[in-house]
């Protein structure tokens, strides 16, 4: 009997349509440290960003047939090295783009209207300073005619646009790999099979960095890598920018990301993912111009739900073929 573990957890019915077709599915959580040992009793392992499947796992587990990743970034498995091992790899990179998407707009409207800061001062003084946050947040700002930089061309990116252009927004895209994309908007408000297609062609990085009031970074990154957005890159940016990484850990530099933010380079930050998780660096958690969310870009039912089925079906396709 094929046996596998899903490290990270499965939607409940992925794992039915696993169980239902022969397979047992083990939950239970193994710490990482302990996986070198303990993966040899399984066929497959099933993660989402939290397990790392690196080489030296792969060595230790030579019973491993299928590494499947719940979501679209693959960089938490060492991907060449297992296929040249004879280990399947598969991922979901349809299943959770909306999700991400929808998340990276949940921290744009909250800088947008100031909601981060009057969220965390009401509870606590609203009584006595109602009228002083009223008029700071009075300050917001409309999406509608603003510029949308997407740094990564994807499924993601594409979702983003998407939900820019419905707003509104005019929509810069940065990708070396894609040259052109077109796009299909379903808007439903203007009849049941109202869809609009909309072309949009790349452009450089410097016109986005230049150009952009809001840039989101879904780029590949590996950990150890040099940050994508550092310092230098912040100075070209548009004064009171706002950035989102719902991405990956590391992509913007924390540090130099603090100081852009204190001296007002950077408006507004919002953030999904972080260098070290949990995160450290209290200054950038506790800053007034920032938004924050636990690493859930993924994370909401629907994903969950489709994610679950569709490894599963992948995983049933590998195996019985």
């Amino acid at each position: 009997m094929i046996k596998i573990l899903a490290n990270d957890g499965i939607d409940a019915n992925g794992k039915k349509i696993l169980e239902e077709a022969g397979f047992t599915v083990i939950t239970d959580k193994i710490a990482q440290e302990n996986l070198m040992t303990e993966l040899n009793n399984f066929d497959a392992i099933l993660v989402r960003s939290a397990t790392k499947v690196r080489k030296e796992l792969i060595d230790a587990c030579p019973n491993l047939k299928l590494v499947g990743r719940g979501g679209v970034g693959i960089d938490n498995i060492d991907i060449e090295y297992a296929k040249n091992k004879g280990i399947k790899v598969v991922n979901t990179p349809a299943s959770s783009s909306v999700s991400v998407a929808e998340l990276v707009f949940a921290h744009i409207f909250s800088a947008a209207r100031l909601i981060q800061i009057t969220n965390r001062v009401m509870p606590n003084e609203g009584n006595t300073k109602f009228n002083d946050l009223k008029k700071v947040a009075s300050n917001g700002i409309e999406l509608q005619g603003k510029t949308m930089g997407i740094f990564g061309f994807g499924r993601i990116g594409q979702e983003v646009a998407k939900m820019a252009i419905g707003l509104g927004m005019q929509v810069l895209a940065f990708d070396p790999y894609v040259e052109k994309v077109d796009l299909s908007l379903n808007l439903p408000a203007l009849g049941l099979n109202s869809r609009i297609k909309v072309t949009i062609n790349t452009v450089s990085d410097e016109s986005v960095l230049t150009h952009a009031d809001f840039i989101t970074f879904h780029l590949p990154f590996n950990e150890g890598d040099k940050a994508i957005v550092d310092a230098e890159k912040m100075a070209k940016m548009k004064r009171g920018v706002g950035l989102v990484n719902c991405s990956r850990g590391g992509v913007i530099n924390e540090v130099d990301l603090l100081a852009a933010l204190n001296s007002g380079q950077v408006g507004f930050a919002g953030l999904d993912v972080f260098e070290k998780e949990p995160p450290v660096n209290m200054d950038i958690l506790k800053h007034d111009n920032v938004s924050l969310s636990p690493h859930i870009g993924g994370s909401t039912k629907e994903a969950q739900n489709r994610i679950g089925i569709e490894l599963a079906e992948k995983v049933i396709e590998f195996f019985k073929n």
